[in-house]
C-alpha cells in the first residue's frame, strides 16, 4: 500500500538500551525480526469527496498484514479475493512468488458519509525458502484472535506466538504482533514472553524506558533481545511486534522484497511489461518508480 499523505515520517534517536524512531524501516534499524516495512495510515477524515483509492500494484516476497483501528478498507486481489477488512479483524496476504492487489474505501461507504480511517499496513519479509510459494490470502475477524485481560492491560495476539499462545495466522517463520490496552499504569516485564527482536509501536498515551518518555506516534526498538522492561501509562494502546531476525537483511525495492537482488530485477520487468497476475475487472495500474506510463 502506498498513500503517501497517510504515512509519518522518519525521526530517530537513541536512548540507551532502545531505538526509538517514527516507524519503520528508520535509519539505525532498517528490519525488527522480520518485520521490513510499516505505514501508518491516519487517522485521517475520508468522504464525502475524499476516498482511499490504492490502485493495483504488485508484491512479491512479503507477507502484508493490514490492521484497522477505525475505518474500512475493501481488498481486490489477482487470487480473486474480495474482502472487507474491519477494526480488530486480519488481513494476511501472501505475495511469495508474485501477487498484485487493490485497496480502497468500500463502495457502500461512498455515500457522503464521513469516516475516519486508521491503522497500520505492515510487510513481513518471507524467509528465502518461502519467497516463491504460492500466493494466498487469509482473514480473521476480531474474535478469533486470542484475547486476554489481567490487572487492566487487555491483551490481543493479532499474529504469531507469544505469552504460550498462537495466533491463527499461517506465518512462516517465528514472529509475533501483539496488541495491548491498558486501563491503568503497568509496569511490563517482558523478559521471555517476546521472543526475538522487539518493536513497540505506541499508538496512543506514553510509554517510559530508560528514564525518558516516549510519546504516541514513535516506534522503540529493544537493543537486547527476549528481554524488554518499560512502564506504560494509563489509557495506553501499544502494538509490540518482531521476531527472529534473518542472518543477512532481504533487499527491498518499491513493493518487492527478496533475499536476492536477481530475483528482484525479474519482478520489476514483469511489472513494467504487464506480465504479472492482474485483479480481474481491474485495469488500474501503478507505474514503477520512474515509469511514466501503463504498458500497452
Amino acid at each position: 500500500m502506498s498513500n503517501t499523505d497517510l504515512i509519518i515520517p522518519e525521526r530517530s534517536r537513541d536512548i540507551g538500551d532502545f531505538l526509538v524512531g517514527r516507524l519503520l524501516p528508520f535509519r539505525k534499524k532498517r528490519t525488527v525480526g522480520p518485520f521490513i516495512f510499516i505505514d501508518h495510515m491516519g487517522p485521517s477524515q475520508l468522504g464525502p469527496e475524499k476516498y482511499l483509492d490504492v490502485d493495483q500494484h504488485p508484491h512479491i516476497g512479503l507477507a502484508t498484514l493490514t490492521y484497522l483501528l477505525e475505518g474500512n478498507i475493501e481488498h481486490r486481489d489477482s487470487l480473486g479475493t474480495q474482502q472487507v477488512i474491519r477494526p480488530g479483524s486480519v488481513n494476511w496476504m501472501v505475495a511469495g512468488s508474485g501477487i498484485s492487489h487493490t485497496e480502497r474505501s468500500p463502495q457502500d461507504h461512498r455515500d457522503g458519509r464521513i469516516e475516519n480511517l486508521h491503522g497500520y499496513q505492515i510487510w513481513v519479509a518471507l524467509p528465502p525458502e518461502a519467497e516463491r510459494v504460492s500466493p494466498s490470502f487469509h482473514h480473521f475477524a476480531a474474535q478469533e484472535l486470542p484475547a486476554w485481560e489481567e490487572n487492566g492491560q487487555h491483551w490481543k495476539l493479532v499474529a504469531g506466538e507469544a505469552f504460550g499462545k498462537k495466533s491463527p495466522v499461517p506465518t512462516h517463520g517465528p514472529l509475533f504482533m501483539v496488541e495491548l490496552k491498558t486501563s491503568r499504569e503497568a509496569a511490563l516485564d517482558l523478559a521471555g514472553q517476546l521472543k526475538g527482536e522487539i518493536g513497540i509501536c505506541v499508538v496512543e498515551g506514553k510509554v517510559w524506558a530508560c528514564d525518558q518518555e516516549v510519546e504516541a506516534g514513535n516506534l522503540l526498538v529493544s537493543k537486547e533481545e527476549n528481554a524488554c522492561a518499560l512502564k506504560v501509562a494509563a489509557d495506553s494502546h501499544i502494538l509490540f511486534f518482531g521476531g527472529s531476525p534473518f542472518n543477512s537483511e532481504p533487499h527491498i525495492y518499491w513493493n518487492f522484497v527478496s533475499h536476492s537482488k536477481e530475483r528482484i530485477e525479474e519482478a520489476k520487468q514483469n511489472w513494467q511489461d504487464w506480465n504479472w497476475p492482474k485483479v480481474q475487472g481491474d485495469e488500474s495500474y501503478v507505474p514503477l518508480p520512474g515509469q511514466k506510463t501503463k504498458p500497452s
